[in-house]
């Protein structure tokens, strides 16, 4: 795949328009980003979340919302609200019939739409009212008025900014170029590089970082982001043959063979979420309770200790397998090919057409999961080891890459379909030309 280059972009108007209004939205979201709460101290909550935070819950969300979460600004929630509402009915399919015979059908698709709007209000709603309760009494000087007004005027400030953020997620993934809560997620993340590459270089200065040392971390940085793009895009193509047929009128439909892709990482990002949201819980029970037990089960779940290694790589390894099944079904594809009268060369139609699926999805599911384990885990061992400034998490590196290859996928779609356009006006006008 090579990626269109920029001067042509801007060549097809309703690309050049796309690009344009995705850029504005994404400007009016990093503007939103740096506005802060009203009554806030923001050097007190970006102190706390530094000093205290490191390997919490809080620091991954922070890391979801571009540091909106730690400056206390008016997109502190980000657009995580609208994430997780649409997971929730992501997840209710399998277990509600109702729900997955929705997701199917063009109009239950639109209500689904509705009710994640509804969700991400009521979401915003509780997390917007819990900030405000760990402000005003976990972080000390953090609230100048603390009680009831503070509380009300956070709520508010934080849901309407989570509701416009959604909003322009939307916007973007409507009149924009790709996927609207991706790309905010993506540039929150990318936002972070010139933080920490300032870091770095002071870090080289005061002697406190080897300058071959960054360079044997950037060669590692590299070969680990192509190792991720090769697996984003790898997949294994199961062959089909689709027979000839009659269509009526005595038109004939010649047969056809063509391939269902399977992706090796077919979950994404989301067996890593999961995992480090599940694996952070004993340090955030620390962080915030006195709880003997807490403090003593957090300490075995320190980024330097084996325990924390190995749990997370057996996490991830689950979810990948889990998620994958959440959202992929074996049977309905079997269904589908055989309504359609296709089948796999050699594999009986039904049944055990969705077993042959179900096998090879199990078998590629698993080098893709210790993939992700490499890539999530590697970052933690390499921090530990050479004690670096900065960090590259795998959650995030996923992210910016699946992001980038899905935005470039769209891009050239749409030179590919504006070549296309030209090609078909050129031909009808060289054939009336010729019939005149």
């Amino acid at each position: 795949m090579t990626a269109p280059r920029i001067p042509n972009l801007f060549k097809v108007p309703e690309l050049k328009e796309k690009i344009l209004f995705t850029l504005l939205c994404l400007v009016v979201y990093r503007i939103g980003a740096h506005i802060a709460t009203p009554g806030v101290n923001v050097q007190a909550m970006a102190d706390y979340l530094t000093n205290n935070a490191k390997g919490t819950l809080l620091s991954l969300y922070d890391l979801f919302a571009g540091g909106g979460f730690g400056r206390a600004t008016v997109f502190a929630l980000g657009i995580m609200p609208y994430i997780s509402a649409s997971i929730v009915f992501q997840l209710a399919g399998p277990v509600f019939p109702v729900i997955e015979k929705m997701q199917r059908d063009e109009e239950g698709k639109k209500t689904l739409t509705q009710w994640t709007r509804y969700l991400t209000v009521v979401l915003c709603l509780a997390q917007a009212y819990g900030y405000s309760l760990f402000v005003e009494s976990q972080i000390p000087g953090a609230v100048a008025h603390p009680g009831f007004g503070f509380r009300l005027t956070t709520v508010l400030t934080l849901t309407t900014g989570g509701v416009f953020v959604m909003w322009l997620g939307e916007q973007i993934t409507e009149r924009g170029l790709g996927n609207g809560a991706s790309l905010l997620i993506f540039f929150s993340i990318v936002e972070r590089i010139w933080p920490e590459t300032l870091r770095t270089i002071e870090a080289l200065f005061a002697g406190s970082l080897r300058f071959v040392v960054l360079l044997a971390v950037l060669a590692m940085m590299v070969l680990v982001v192509a190792g991720t793009v090769a697996v984003t895009v790898a997949a294994r193509r199961i062959p089909i043959q689709i027979p000839r047929r009659v269509m009526g009128r005595g038109r004939i439909q010649e047969g056809q063979k063509t391939f269902i892709p399977l992706r090796i990482n077919s979950s994404g990002v989301m067996p890593i979420i999961f995992a480090q949201s599940l694996i952070i819980v004993p340090g955030t029970l620390a962080a915030f309770s006195n709880v003997r037990f807490f403090k003593t089960l957090s300490s075995y779940f320190t980024t330097t200790s084996p325990a924390y290694l190995v749990s997370m790589g057996l996490l991830i390894v689950f979810f990948a397998y889990f998620y994958t099944s959440i959202i992929f079904n074996p049977v309905d594809l079997a269904e589908n090919l055989k309504k359609q009268g296709a089948f796999i060369p050699g594999v009986k139609p039904g049944a055990a057409t969705a077993d042959y699926i179900d096998e090879v999805l199990s078998r590629i599911t698993l080098p893709g999961s210790l993939f992700l384990t490499f890539v999530a885990l590697l970052p933690i061992v390499i921090g530990n080891i050479m004690n670096m400034p900065f960090g590259f998490g795998g959650t995030a590196l996923l992210i910016v890459v699946g992001v980038a290859l899905d935005t470039v996928q769209q891009v050239q779609q749409h030179l590919l379909l504006r070549h296309y356009d030209g090609f078909m006006k050129e031909g009808r006008v060289r054939f009336r030309g010729r019939s005149g």
